[in-house]
């Protein structure tokens, strides 16, 4: 991506934040995960956190009270679900995890998480099973994120009709689950996300129709592993590893 079409969205104090595509997301993470650090495990439990929080702040003052529906994937999406599932357990929430994946056949980061995630009080059902996400108060969608490839699975899909199907708010974790992260389009049916909590940096997609309200959250990952894939920019996080980005409304130098 050459630098005059790198989209920039903006913090609340007009910060420029660059957008990433999905292969420079990808560099990133290869380079954390294969010669830099932090390690995925790490960069997940960073991710399955702040969505824990958001989730509560969406929840407001009765948040302790509220039931809450996570909808797991297969990967490291699934795996940020299945770590916010258990600080919201953690917290005496009711929570309701709906997983694509059997936990005994999950490996590498969703695995880890499952595993932790099974010494909580946290209820885990499969995709299929009967479940009604109406009767909570908040829909978790961390289902596909940004690894969207093609229409999605027949799995994937039953959980975004139950997203969709649902009249509480839902939070989707980086994208929402059947939007393409490069182009914002929808080969099948998406996830309609009243807010968006974005991973590292946000993704070229996103847009106020198809994300809601945006978030972004910090992995902890240095300025150095973003300048070996080619990406440069200023400090954005200060006292808080959550903060509100707005929309461009044109692609910027």
């Amino acid at each position: 991506m050459t630098a005059t079409a790198r989209t920039l969205f903006t913090t609340d104090d007009g910060v420029p934040v660059p957008a990433l595509s999905v292969a420079e997301m990808r560099a990133v993470d290869r380079i954390a995960v294969e010669q830099t650090g932090p390690t995925m495990l790490q960069m997940v439990e960073h991710a399955g956190m702040g969505l824990a929080l958001s989730a509560i702040e969406m929840l407001g003052a009765g948040w302790r009270d509220a039931a809450v529906a996570v909808l797991v994937g297969s990967g490291g999406n699934g795996a940020g679900g299945a770590c916010a599932a258990r600080h919201l357990a953690n917290r005496g929430m009711q929570v309701l995890v709906v997983t694509v994946t059997p936990p005994p056949e999950a490996d590498g980061a969703l695995g880890q998480q499952f595993l932790a995630l099974g010494e909580s009080p946290a209820r885990v059902i499969r995709a299929w099973e009967a479940f009604d996400v109406a009767q909570t108060d908040l829909v978790i969608d961390a289902v596909i994120g940004y690894g969207l490839d093609g229409v999605p699975t027949a799995g994937q899909m039953a959980l975004i009709r139950a997203a969709n199907a649902s009249t509480t708010p839902v939070l989707s974790l980086d994208v929402p689950s059947g939007v393409e992260a490069d182009t914002g389009a929808t080969p099948g049916f998406a996830v309609t996300a009243t807010r968006t909590l974005a991973l590292a940096l946000p993704k070229r997609g996103l847009t106020a129709l198809n994300a809601g309200e945006l978030w972004l959250q910090d992995l902890g990952i240095p300025p150095g592993v973003y300048a070996r894939a080619g990406i440069a920019f200023p400090p954005i996080f200060g006292t808080s590893d959550r903060l509100r980005l707005h929309y461009p409304a044109i692609a910027r130098d």
